[in-house]
């Protein structure tokens, strides 16, 4: 009996000597080995400071800078740590109401009472000056820098785009941002965000009693670095794109100018348009506010988004399927009958050359319709959804009716009508070549967006194929390409057929009955075609596309001008402009220069 007690208290004491050593080494671990407690425990002596990294710069071509940072100051507050400050000595010094203080702290407290926030966002230095001299004063706040995005030139606003703070969706959806960080939110900010934003890192610093930073907490141990973003180096020609908005001030459009060797976008305009430093600081939501209510638009990328019927110069698409298809030859000639279409006076045409250049709208007519009426059918329903199905497999080759794959966001597709669409709109066998004809001209509901149109001037400036259009040449110094860019994406029209509308191009411009006689230039050699566009709403819009020189192309170009009558009147001298402009850095027709730069087209609206 007393050596069955002598075990038990053996055994007991073996218990309680184990736990000892457990509770000792746990000690140790925690106070020696393990600083997370320690850190826990100084959180009112620490403060983590989010060091936010530079974001990336972007660059035109030639290396102009297109976008850099400028430093701002974030208040920080940490709420818990508010504590007996003059409340309406700090609203003053920051520039806000008392109501506007107790909102604020109230968010912060509501976001986390012990973590820091911001309180008020994007102090500029003059103003963080005055501040910080006296930010001791106010236990809880400190001071944290980051940048802002600045534009030495106020242009390309649509294709560069602009940043603004994350929302509660993002930030539970990637773990990487928090309330109050900044992301690309529409153009090239957005679509390469993930190279541009780089990595955050963070600094914990000491502080004293009275809010004042006393140093690195153990030498920066657990500092980590920030990692600056990626540099874009982008294609667009910074003078031309200046220029470009010059020559569209006061007009409703666009214009795309396109290198057709590589696919990479010179020159992207939208119009109207704004300055992009409208949408940077402070100001940011008040202007975005106003530029969302004006009524002509500036916000909307007209380039990316506006969905015009292309007019006459879809005529240059229809001719390449209808020579493909084998319905006509380059010799075919069709009388200029009015009773089938609405034309101007010329002669008629005799071949597909001279019917191009006159823009003949009855040609076309009648063009289309042996596309559509294949006699591949005794019924005339079927027959013209056959032959239409072979047309619409065509011209979607064209990077019509399909999005081109441009690395901005929010790009529309354009429209192409298909069989599907007229047997949903009219019934299946409901529909033939006369509920259909106004396609012939670019009319009816083909749609296509500037983009489009620069790509097929593109294409045609190539003979038959083209490069998807971007706007990023690489990335960083690491010179990180898409392998996407390098893809020739090749029609389905036979590539011997475009040398018969190139050389009809080449006559719209330099030969006498051509539409497009204000494109002409002695020194360089423009081929082009014009188109006007009908607008039920208005005055037809005036269009343009070309490609030059002739040979050995090093331009692709579409203008778009809304309401603004005849393509060869506004957009074909415009887009001359463009060319003489990029092909030898200056313009000698000043004359012509003057006129379209002085034209005031929107009241014509």
């Amino acid at each position: 009996m007393k050596k069955s007690y002598s075990n038990r208290q053996f055994t007991v004491s073996a218990i309680f000597i184990v736990v000892w050593i457990i509770f000792i080494a746990r000690l140790f671990y925690l106070q020696i080995i393990d600083d997370s407690y320690i850190l826990s425990a100084n959180r009112n002596v620490l403060r983590v400071v989010t060091q936010y990294p530079a974001r990336g710069l972007i660059f035109d071509r030639n290396g102009k800078l297109l976008v850099y940072n400028e430093v701002v100051y974030d208040l920080m507050v940490i709420p818990k740590q508010v504590k007996e400050i003059d409340t309406l000595e700090l609203c003053n010094l920051v520039g806000i109401t008392k109501d506007d203080f107790i909102q604020k702290l109230d968010k912060a407290r509501e976001y986390s009472p012990y973590s820091a926030s911001i309180f008020e966002k994007q102090i500029s230095k003059e103003s963080y000056g005055y501040i910080q001299e006296k930010l001791y004063k106010y236990r809880g706040f400190f001071v944290q820098t980051r940048t802002l995005r600045k534009y030495p030139d106020p242009v390309a606003a649509h294709t560069l785009g602009y940043i603004g703070e994350v929302n509660e969706e993002l930030t539970l959806k990637d773990p990487y941002y928090k309330s109050g960080d900044y992301v690309g939110m529409s153009g090239l900010e957005k679509y390469y965000e993930s190279y541009l934003r780089g990595n955050k890192g963070s600094r914990i610093m000491m502080v004293d009693v009275f809010n004042r930073e006393k140093g690195s907490f153990r030498n920066g141990m657990y500092d980590t670095i920030a990692v600056a973003g990626k540099d874009l180096y982008s294609s667009l020609d910074a003078e031309l794109q200046v220029y470009g908005e010059k020559l569209m001030k006061n007009k409703r459009g666009s214009i795309v100018a396109i290198d057709p060797t590589t696919g990479e976008i010179l020159a992207m305009i939208s119009s109207p348009s704004y300055d992009p430093n409208l949408l940077v600081g402070r100001v940011r939501g008040n202007n975005y506010a106003k530029l969302l209510n004006d009524p002509v638009k500036p916000l909307f990328d007209r380039a990316l988004m506006a969905l015009y019927p292309p007019g006459s110069i879809f005529k240059i698409v229809q001719s390449l399927v209808a020579l493909d298809e084998g319905v006509i030859t380059e010799n075919t000639g069709f009388p200029c009958d009015k009773s089938l279409v609405g034309c101007h006076n010329h002669p008629s045409a005799t071949n597909v050359k001279s019917a191009i250049k006159m823009s003949c709208n009855p040609y076309f007519y009648q063009v289309f319709r042996r596309i559509i009426q294949h006699n591949q059918s005794k019924d005339r329903f079927i027959d013209s959804e056959l032959g239409l199905n072979q047309w619409y497999d065509k011209v979607t080759s064209f990077g019509l009716g399909n999005r081109l794959g441009i690395d901005l966001p929010n790009v529309k597709k354009g429209f192409i009508p298909s069989s599907v669409f007229y047997n949903h709109r009219y019934g299946e066998h409901q529909w033939a070549f006369s509920t259909i004809y106004s396609l012939s001209i670019g009319q009816g509901e083909v749609g296509i967006i500037p983009l489009q149109m620069a790509n097929i001037a593109a294409i045609f400036a190539n003979r038959g194929f083209y490069f998807s259009p971007h706007l990023i040449k690489y990335v960083g110094k690491e010179k990180i390409t898409n392998p996407e860019y390098k893809v020739k994406h090749m029609t389905k029209v036979a590539d011997r057929y475009f040398k018969i509308v190139a050389d009809a191009m080449y006559e719209v411009v330099n030969e006498p009955g051509g539409t497009a006689s204000g494109a002409r230039m002695d020194s360089i050699i423009v081929c082009g075609k014009t188109g006007t566009a009908q607008n039920p709403q208005g005055q037809d819009h005036s269009v343009f596309i070309a490609f030059a020189p002739m040979n050995n192309p090093k331009i692709a170009i579409a203008v778009y001008i809304e309401n603004a009558g005849f393509g060869g009147v506004w957009a074909a001298p415009i887009s001359s402009l463009m060319i003489e402009k990029y092909l030898t850095r200056k313009v000698k027709r000043t004359d012509l220069e003057e006129r379209m730069i002085n034209a005031n087209l929107m009241s014509l609206h």
